[in-house]
């Protein structure tokens, strides 16, 4: 897909664009990361990484770009609305996460989760989440804070935590509210959901 197609409300820098950028692999890069490197992030929102080869979850594909942070809120605000599936999302340590990214219930293990892991995960995204904690429409998100699980290796946590259910709205809402919280970041990939039910997750 062009990149003018895939990112339309996106201007990239030139030199990112040109056929030394190309030639190198180096992704287009908005046009803010020219004066401002502080908070960047890798967006291949159609492709999930299992065992570290690229997997195309949706065609066609939209190209691999580098953004600040306000072109990547403006595109997971666009996609996570309308995502219609059940996600249970995890609060990055902000002081050691380089990735972000979504993984449907069916990867799990082939994502690299290990089995305790993914199936306390498959069993809260089962569970009934009732109404949004913040409006009266269905709940579709669960998110948990560091508060409740300081860390993916926490099974009990990730099994017994109340979380907090949000529609897909205020959840994604929340997901950027917590990007913003963090000064610098440079995340080398982030990805946006498929299917019907998965986890965001952080390394």
């Amino acid at each position: 897909m062009r990149l003018e197609q895939a990112y339309p409300e996106i201007s990239f820098r030139w030199r990112s664009r040109n056929w030394w950028a190309r030639l190198t692999r180096v992704p287009p890069e908005c046009v803010h990361l020219e004066n401002d490197g502080q908070w960047m992030a890798t967006f291949i929102p159609d492709t999930l990484y299992l065992r570290g080869k690229g997997s195309v979850r949706r065609r066609p594909a939209r190209p691999e770009v580098s953004l600040c942070l306000a072109c990547l809120q403006q595109q997971l605000e666009k996609e996570l609305t309308r995502f219609a599936g059940r996600v249970v999302s995890f609060e990055p340590d902000t002081a050691a996460f380089t990735q972000y990214f979504f993984v449907g219930t069916g990867e799990f293990s082939p994502a690299g989760l290990q089995p305790e892991v993914a199936a306390a995960i498959g069993r809260r995204l089962d569970q009934p989440m009732g109404p949004c904690g913040r409006c009266d429409r269905p709940a579709s998100w669960l998110w948990f804070s560091r508060e409740d699980v300081p860390s993916l290796d926490d099974v009990a946590r990730i099994g017994v935590a109340p979380g907090e259910p949000l529609c897909a709205t205020h959840g994604t809402q929340k997901l950027l509210a917590s990007f913003a919280g963090i000064p610098e970041a440079n995340l080398f990939y982030v990805n946006v959901p498929y299917g019907e039910a998965g986890a965001y997750v952080w390394i």
